[in-house]
Parts: structure tokens; sequence; C-alpha cells
């Protein structure tokens, strides 16, 4: 049997953890795991708590809201599998790197579908019987386009969509549809090399690290709340072309890893910044 997951956040106050605590154990369960964090320039307190143990969720919600500030947000997860769309244009390497996971069961998630603006990758999903649906933006207005994406996007319900290099930038209106729930990877090159070739720019400038962001999704671009961020270092001797290909295995591991966190609810928002459980 899976653990099941407590999340809290509420204003800071003393006790906090000894009241959560105490109910998980008058209750019964064996916790198991335990990580919070004040964020001191919000006074916010942030809680995960893993148990075993069978308990009534209703139960559970009210009791651990009784000890709490009127203010509390509370959830309480079983660790299931968390349903995911993912979008993507022409670029492979994180679209192949989440449906493998996928195959494996690495990532707590079940990928429902692969929506893109271009068939490039309709073999290699194919490959893994997942549904691909091509929607071509063409000379389509960028609202019409993006209408036909989120009609497709929510007649699966996911609980998360992910841009696996998806190469449309998505109006305020999409986004507000998925709050904390869209996950984004780009390189960490932004803004120094916006735009069209940014690795070719980064070895005009003899660039020395090759990042990648990962992140949420907000109406700013490319500005949500970081969830990783790694670099590998590169040199004089790197082409061009090596510093696409060191671009694209960062973002790999980069993307896996963000959708983990995400995904084993381990991520939670403060403000434009994320309290992360690992």
């Amino acid at each position: 049997m899976k653990s099941s997951v407590l999340l809290v956040e509420c204003p800071d106050r003393p006790g906090l953890v000894h009241g959560i605590t105490g109910v998980l154990f008058r209750l019964g369960v064996n916790v198991v795991g335990n990580l919070e964090f004040v964020d001191r320039a919000s006074r916010r307190f942030f809680m995960r708590t893993e148990f075993d143990g069978a308990v009534n969720g209703a139960e559970l919600l009210a009791a651990v809201r009784a000890v709490l500030p009127e203010q509390a947000e509370v959830r309480l997860s079983h660790l299931e599998p968390k349903r995911v769309v993912v979008l993507a244009s022409k670029e492979h390497h994180c679209l192949a790197d989440i449906i493998v996971r996928h195959l494996f069961k690495e990532l707590n998630a079940h990928v429902l579908a692969v929506i893109a603006n271009h068939a490039t990758l309709e073999p290699l999903v194919r490959k893994f019987d997942l549904p691909f649906h091509h929607l071509p933006h063409g000379e389509l207005p960028r609202e019409v386009h993006e209408a036909e994406v989120l009609n497709m996007v929510q007649r699966y319900r996911p609980d998360y969509v992910v841009l696996a290099k998806y190469m449309r930038v998505l109006s305020p209106k999409f986004v507000g549809q998925f709050p904390a729930r869209l996950v984004n990877i780009h390189h960490s090159f932004l803004p120094a090399f916006a735009g069209a070739r940014p690795y070719h720019q980064a070895f005009e400038r003899g660039v020395k690290v090759i990042g990648a962001t990962a992140h949420f999704v907000t109406d700013e671009l490319d500005a949500g709340p970081i969830i990783v961020q790694q670099v590998v270092p590169v040199d004089h001797t790197h082409a061009a072309e090596d510093l696409v290909l060191a671009g694209r295995d960062v973002e790999q591991m980069v993307l896996a890893r963000a959708l983990r966190l995400v995904f084993e609810d381990r991520v939670f928002l403060c403000g434009n910044r994320t309290v992360i459980f690992d």
C-alpha cells in the first residue's frame, strides 16, 4: 500500500507541527516522513507529511484544520498517478524521455495523449500506443488555433499539462485554465540568447555552461515559479552542435526531475517562488 501524504500551508505560528502530528497520532496512523519549512519573508508555514495507515479522509482534514489558522490550505493525497497531456512541436528529446518514463512507470503519471502543432513526432508517439493529435496552426489566427488545442486538452480532463518543447506562446486565457498545472522546460540562456538558434548564439559568445529551467507557466513569458534548474560545463572544444546535444541532455534531466517532484506532491508555491520537499 502506498503512503498517503498530508500537505499543509498556512500563516506561521508556534505549535503547528505538534498540532498536526498530534492529530495523526490520535487517528492511529504512522508518520514515515515529515518535512516542514517557514518562509521568513512571507511568514508562511509549509509541511509535507507521509504516513501509513487507513484513515477517513474527511475526518482527517477536518481535524487538521481545527488546529490550524483559519486561512490554512490543507490537502490529502494518496499519490495516485497524475493524469497528463503533453504538448509538443518538432523536437523529440523531452517528449521521448517522458513517454519512456511513462512506459516504465517512473513518473507517478499516466500520459493520456500528445498534442502537437506539427506531425513530425507522430511515428514516435504511435510506437508507444499513445493517442497523437496533430493540430496544425498554419494560417490560423493564434486565438483560433489555441482554442482548438484547449478544446482537445480539456477532453482528457488532465491534472497537468506538460510543454515538452512546445514552440507556441500560450495566452493568459489558456494559462488561466490550468493554474500551477502547466509545466514548461527551456534552456537557461533567457534573456541573454532569446529567439532562434540560441545554442549557436551561445557558441559565438563562448559560453562555459549550458543549462535548463523547468517552471510553472504564468502569464509572463518564461517567468513562472522555477521548479528545477541545472547546468553542465562546456568549453572551447565544443562546437555549436555539441552545445545543442548538451542542451538536449540537460533539458531531459531537468524536466524529468521537475515532473517527478510535481507528480509526487513535493512542490508548494510561495508567491512566484517554490518550496520543494525532495
